[in-house]
């Protein structure tokens, strides 16, 4: 089995390249290596390559700036796996697309089942919906949201600079979800490979947190591994509070219990595998020193 990975540079590119099944060859494409905004250029990897499997994992994920550069993250998080789906169809093989919790708009009172209708609130939501029509029917379209990897740039190391830096943090408690560990993400998707799956899925850890339901848990548990000498103040705000150009869903909670039937496995609850990420957090920052 033959797998491309873009975004390889990303955190959830470094989490699959780190777990690629045994016998199993990946090339990873970063964007030094792929411009994915070049449909040539995409066009031409697939036949270099000419993979059995492309896990596109590479995307336009600055929410906010979004709103004001349309034409980017549609060529991104839209247009590259269309291409990518055309070119497929010429070579052979086929697509697992990673999308987001952003296509639904927060309004639901459980968590979002694959089949629940789609209605973005933001540009990026709105491209990323895009991204999924141009992989139907053939393709994998593997949703998640809130990843954090180590050493990744995410809420968690962003948290951790922050409560390095000051005394007192303030963060929003009235958006809920799910925070997902890259790892566990890879998983799935090397999973639903396996299982020469096809279709929408959904994957994140168990449970759900608000922002600040995870910050109070970064803190805690950061502390207890020695990456911070002393815990914060965190207060809660609204997200009137603090105010953005993207509009955020309030609830994007995911269902992912089809796909865990399907792969017959778990997820741990999210506070397991945080503590798992900031012990790997606490052995990078060691190496570094």
């Amino acid at each position: 089995m033959k797998v491309m990975i873009t975004g390889a540079g990303g955190q959830l590119g470094k989490a699959l390249l780190g777990r690629v099944p045994r016998g199993w060859e990946a090339v990873g494409l970063d964007r030094r290596h792929l411009d994915l905004t070049d449909s040539v250029a995409i066009a031409a990897a697939v036949e270099t390559f000419r993979p059995d499997w492309i896990i596109n994992s590479g995307a336009y994920t600055k929410v906010d700036a979004a709103e004001s550069d349309l034409e980017l993250a549609m060529a991104v998080n839209a247009g590259a796996p269309a291409t990518f789906a055309a070119a497929l169809k010429e070579h052979g093989g086929s697509l697992l697309q990673v999308s987001t919790d952003f296509v639904f708009d927060g309004s639901a009172k459980r968590p979002y089942r694959p089949s629940d209708p789609c209605n973005p609130l933001s540009v990026y939501g709105m491209t990323k919906l895009a991204g999924e029509l141009a992989v139907e029917p053939d393709g994998i379209i593997l949703r998640t949201g809130w990843v954090y990897s180590a050493g990744g740039g995410n809420f968690v190391t962003t948290m951790l600079r922050l409560m390095q830096e000051r005394d007192e943090l303030h963060v929003v408690a009235d958006q809920i979800g799910a925070p997902t560990w890259a790892n566990d993400l890879a998983r799935t998707a090397w999973g639903l490979i396996a299982a020469d799956a096809s279709g929408i899925f959904h994957h994140s850890d168990a449970g759900e947190a608000s922002w600040y339901d995870f910050a109070v848990a970064i803190a805690q548990e950061a502390h207890a591994v020695g990456l911070l000498n002393t815990i914060p103040a965190i207060h809660p705000i609204t997200t009137a509070d603090y105010p953005s150009p993207a509009q955020r869903p309030q609830f994007s909670v995911l269902d992912d219990s089809a796909t865990r039937a399907l792969l017959g496995d778990e997820t741990a609850h999210w506070r397991e595998n945080l503590k798992r990420m900031l012990a790997e957090q606490a052995e990078i920052e060691a190496g570094s020193l």
